[in-house]
């Protein structure tokens, strides 16, 4: 009878899974890699870096924001991910190939390098850190706003109330970061496809890490 015996634990998984556990407090699965549990905490918003990259510059807070590969990954309150397809339909980006998803309830991402640590190459990092001591959770972009940890929205942008299909009221953060998504998300592919080699690649399906 044969038997395998399972791949020795990369020496970092043990430390990374306790740091998310104990100073954040957030569900993790054990690695390797280790991965961090959405849709508990909070869901996360997943672009393309060169759009994401575009999309920090008109924000000076956002919540904590990862970068993994090509792919960028912002932090935005639990249930924010059922949303996403009603909302871009409302802010008449339905039916456009975006490559803008949302990840929620039941999915998982790798978990970041945390700032200071040493990683190996090609790791998802963090650009943007969570913070242990706040409730990251009251920082998240959501329906209702940032609450008690800080503010949020675009460099000298107001803040205000607004009102959403069904009459719900909403602070602007959540709307006006997937709007910005959005946009940097279709101009990236009109720059991808207009710049040389890029015309046969304008369909290239989104990169996923599991």
């Amino acid at each position: 009878m044969a038997f395998t015996v399972p791949a020795p634990r990369a020496p970092l998984d043990v430390p990374l899974a306790q740091w998310y556990e104990w100073e954040l407090g957030w569900a993790v699965a054990a690695g390797p890699p280790v991965h961090l549990l959405t849709g508990l905490r909070f869901d996360v918003l997943e672009l393309p870096a060169t759009a994401g990259f575009a999309l920090l510059k008109r924000y000076e807070r956002t919540g904590p924001v990862a970068l993994a590969g090509r792919r960028m990954r912002l932090l935005v309150a639990a249930g924010s991910a059922d949303e996403l397809p009603g909302l871009l339909d409302w802010l008449e980006w339905g039916g456009v190939g975006l490559d803008l998803m949302a990840v929620g309830a039941g999915g998982r991402i790798t978990a970041p390098v945390p700032p200071g640590w040493a990683g190996p190459r090609g790791a998802a990092v963090w650009l943007r850190p969570p913070e242990p001591g706040c409730e990251v959770e009251a920082r998240l972009p959501s329906f209702t706003g940032f609450t008690q940890c800080g503010g949020a929205g675009e460099t000298g942008a107001s803040q205000g109330p607004q009102t959403l299909p069904g009459g719900r009221a909403a602070g602007l953060s959540l709307v006006r970061l997937v709007a910005a998504a959005a946009t940097e998300c279709h101009r990236a592919r009109l720059f991808h496809a207009k710049s040389p080699g890029g015309a046969g690649n304008a369909g290239t399906q989104p990169f996923c890490f599991s």
